[in-house]
């Protein structure tokens, strides 16, 4: 009995583990450019008792008995679909139409300003020293150029326009043209990358003990690989959440949890039958 309580229970730790999962995606449902999460479910180790050798019974079932100690979630997973496209009529809204591209942001962090990745293409302006304005998202990070440095350009902007190969155009009252590239990097193994937030990802601390190095992992849409960029303007990337989906995992899940459940129940009652056997 009391192995029968162990395996419930370590399953119903691990589903409560796939609940959190499928809590975020369904709260990320709205939001531009995430990438839902999901994992699938592993058998842990058992072992097998056969029969005894000198059971000459023919029997349908198999011969033995195998004792397992619950399953576990294996690894999220991220699915790396393009959400579908939504036109807002604003020009600082920019959305990636290829997979695995992704905007080049600068975040402070502990050791100095680091680059982090988003597929949420709402930028804004915010004024800085000197008179400029500086291309931001709706944290203030600072979206960076093909050189990683922050996007600035005179207050006297007219209109902005996006051309081909992810070059954004900015056109100021006295008619001067600023162009200037984005900066876009393509996550070649994006299940190796750490998840900051809902939209933002970096590489993770441990690259060199995961056997890989930076450039396995990411890929700078620089110089030929601009031509590879696929970016369209006034649009936003919606998430790729399949709502009815997430709730019929939500309900099997729910249902395993109760099973599970009832286990640890009828295991305790057995238990207490025995021990009130005079």
């Amino acid at each position: 009995m009391i192995r029968s309580m162990t395996t419930a229970v370590n399953t119903m730790n691990q589903l409560q583990n796939q609940f959190d999962i499928i809590g975020n995606n369904l709260a990320n449902s709205a939001t531009n450019g995430y990438k839902s999460s999901e994992a699938n479910f592993h058998e842990l180790l058992y072992q097998q008792f056969n029969n005894d050798k000198a059971d000459t019974a023919q029997r349908q079932s198999p011969a033995g008995i195998r004792y397992g100690v619950g399953a576990a979630l294996g690894p999220a997973k991220m699915n790396w679909t393009v959400g579908s496209l939504q036109m807002t009529g604003r020009e600082l809204d920019f959305a990636l139409t290829e997979p695995k591209q992704y905007f080049n942001l600068i975040m402070p962090g502990e050791d100095g300003e680091q680059t982090v990745y988003t597929r949420a293409g709402n930028f804004y302006v915010s004024p800085v020293e000197g008179g400029n304005l500086m291309l931001v998202n709706g944290d203030g990070y600072p979206v960076a150029n093909s050189a990683g440095q922050p996007i600035t350009f005179a207050d006297n902007v007219k209109n902005y326009n996006m051309l081909p190969g992810g070059v954004l155009e900015v056109t100021n009252n006295d008619g001067n043209v600023q162009q200037i590239q984005m900066g876009v990097t393509t996550l070649e193994r994006p299940n190796l990358m750490s998840r900051l937030s809902s939209t933002l990802l970096t590489l993770p601390d441990n690259v060199a003990e995961l056997g890989v190095a930076a450039g396995d992992i990411l890929t700078e849409m620089n110089g030929a690989n601009r031509n590879r960029i696929s970016m369209e303007n006034q649009k936003l990337e919606a998430s790729n959440v399949n709502y009815e989906k997430e709730m019929t995992d939500l309900i099997n899940v729910q249902r395993s949890y109760q099973f599970n459940a009832r286990t640890v129940t009828l295991a305790d009652q057995m238990l207490g039958l025995i021990n009130n056997i005079r």
